[in-house]
């Protein structure tokens, strides 16, 4: 089964990392892709950049509308994701209890929806 790891954390908190400190957590990150990859649970992933330089798009009555940063106010944003590919549930917890940010936020584990052209799932 594919899920997607969405990592999650404070902004503010981070910038009061230190520089070795800021690196040291980018090379456990890059360590842990590595990692996950080698044993072919990680089908791909990204860090994003901060939510200062985000931009939100809606549609709404078929008018483009657009706003600097993100969308909601939240105590923690999304800085990146591992896409996995593991054989269930659990397996994609152990596997995302890995992932160093987890350590400053969360991890929301949410799994894939394949699209089709009928009959998808509608939760």
């Amino acid at each position: 089964m594919k899920y997607v790891a969405l990592v999650y954390y404070d902004e503010a908190t981070m910038q009061k990392l230190s520089q070795q400190q800021w690196d040291a957590l980018n090379q456990e990150c890059i360590a842990c892709g590595d990692s996950l990859r080698e044993r072919n649970y990680m089908l791909g992933g990204q860090a994003l950049q901060p939510t200062t330089i985000a931009t939100t798009l809606r549609v709404r009555s078929g008018q483009v509308e657009i706003t600097d940063g993100p969308f909601a106010e939240t105590k923690e944003q999304l800085a990146g994701f591992y896409l996995l590919d593991v054989k269930d549930l659990n397996e994609a917890i152990h596997v995302a209890s890995k992932i160093p940010p987890a350590r400053y936020g969360s991890i929301e584990i949410r799994p894939v929806r394949e699209l089709q052209t009928t009959d998808n799932q509608h939760r």
